[in-house]
């Protein structure tokens, strides 16, 4: 009997018939979706980079995320997460990114912006020109751990899914 293939492993399928390279984005998980991509043999056939940018200065050194973005907005927004999906792409050369920006807690939430919301980031560069992007956000309930593991299974389903729509 043979197990039912890993979201990681799905998503490698596709970019590898593609013939696509991902690469990440992400804040509050740490490196966990780059992690869990790593994790699968022959990654690097489909895995470009991984950028953890936690710091906001990370966010406009590494991605290119205008500071005055993140000071108008919060680091976890949506345009800041759009901004490092698309700074994500432009200084890799990859074809898909994810950006994650959220706070996982159990402190620094606030009553508009509490812990467990988090905002992702999709984005895809099919041809030349403006990439397409795609956000969400979820308030993902539990502990640190919980929060961080929610987003980075609901990262690698959404990938999935920016896939799904564009064959």
């Amino acid at each position: 009997m043979s197990l039912p293939p890993t979201l990681v492993e799905q998503v490698a399928a596709q970019l590898q018939a593609q013939g696509w390279m991902l690469t990440t984005a992400e804040s509050c998980t740490g490196g966990l979706v780059a992690a869990a991509c790593t994790d699968l043999a022959g990654s690097s056939a489909w895995f470009e980079r991984g950028f953890v940018t936690y710091s906001n200065a990370a966010k406009t050194e590494l991605l290119g995320v205008d500071a005055a973005l993140i000071e108008a907005h919060g680091a976890v927004s949506e345009p800041v997460a759009r901004a490092m999906a698309a700074g994500a792409l432009a200084r890799s050369g990859a074809q898909l990114s994810i950006a994650i920006t959220g706070i996982a807690g159990p402190t620094g939430g606030s009553a508009d912006k509490p812990v467990g919301t988090v905002w992702f980031g999709w984005g895809a560069q099919v041809r030349a020109g403006e990439p397409r992007l795609h956000t969400e956000r979820l308030r993902l309930p539990g502990s640190r751990a919980a929060v961080r593991a929610a987003a980075t299974e609901h990262a690698l389903r959404g990938l999935l899914a920016t896939l799904a729509g564009l064959a």
